[in-house]
């Protein structure tokens, strides 16, 4: 065996074993009898791969035990579908050493078979609250970042005082997300009336807290900085991480195109950032507003 070959191959195994570790770690926590069931098989399906890998190696290998640990604080923090789906993401790159492996191996046919059901099958069965708010969440970000971003902009060139405008922006977004929390409820609540679906109050929930963080994000920079064009430029950059943070999320932990909602979201929010300057612009001008 090529010594290159042997190395990816040790190195597949390695992922095989700390993959069981993590899922045998997160199983025995999770409350949903459905998903426990989930992990507990992976777990299983995992420690096999890794022997039969190990019977052709002929060498015993360790976890990466800081994977182990840094995937059971993500499952904690963003969720279960989110790191289930991010760790079959990087056993893709293994599937060429398996196709390669199977004509020498018969078993290694098992093994892709297995992450293909891995993939295709068992994390689409996955139930968690997280991505079943997901509607909620990107209700009060996208509110949040097209409206605040907006009058932040406006606000930068009618008034020209950093303060001011993050104590106006502050004030703005805190009863903005009341009142989104408040149109969530309701809807959800009708929602109710017609089907089974998500808890209206957990749904308020999940809006308004997403609202106000993005708002306390966005009038930072006006507490941080003097100049209102710095404190305008770096807005719109945390705006620009905001969405590609969480379309990261979404896409990895609902298996949907990264870019597509990346540039949808991006661009609406730039251009309502852009008609606000210049209605400030505007009124600025007309009313010959300087505070």
């Amino acid at each position: 065996m090529e010594e290159k070959f042997k190395a990816r191959l040790v190195h597949a195994q390695k992922n095989e074993i700390t993959e069981h570790f993590v899922y045998a770690h997160l199983a025995p926590k999770i409350k949903n009898a459905h998903n426990r069931m989930v992990l507990e098989r992976m777990a299983k399906d995992e420690l096999r791969h890794y022997q039969i890998l190990k019977s052709f190696t002929k060498q015993e290998v360790t976890p990466v035990w800081w994977k182990v640990n840094w995937y059971a604080l993500l499952a904690r923090t963003v969720g279960l579908a989110f790191v289930l789906r991010l760790m079959e993401k990087g056993e893709r790159l293994t599937s060429a050493v398996y196709l390669r492996l199977s004509t020498s191996l018969p078993e290694a046919k098992q093994l892709m078979e297995d992450e293909k059901f891995h993939e295709q099958k068992v994390l689409d069965l996955l139930k968690e609250e997280k991505l079943e708010y997901a509607g909620s969440v990107v209700l009060g970000l996208n509110d949040a970042l097209v409206e605040l971003s907006g009058a932040l902009a406006g606000l930068t060139l009618a008034l020209q005082n950093t303060t001011s405008i993050a104590v106006i922006g502050l004030i703005t977004g805190v009863v903005a997300a009341l009142s989104m929390a408040s149109s969530g409820y309701l809807s959800s609540k009708e929602d109710a009336k017609l089907r089974t679906g998500k808890n209206p109050f957990k749904s308020a929930v999940y809006t308004g807290i997403a609202y106000i963080i993005t708002v306390l994000i966005l009038v930072t920079p006006y507490f941080l900085f003097s100049n209102v064009f710095l404190a305008l430029g770096v807005m719109l950059v945390l705006s620009i991480l905001i969405i590609l943070s969480y379309t990261f999320y979404i896409s990895v932990a609902k298996n949907l195109s990264l870019k597509q909602r990346f540039l949808e979201m991006a661009a609406i929010s730039l251009v309502v950032a852009l008609i606000g300057f210049l209605v400030g612009w505007a009124l600025s001008s007309a009313f010959s507003i300087n505070a």
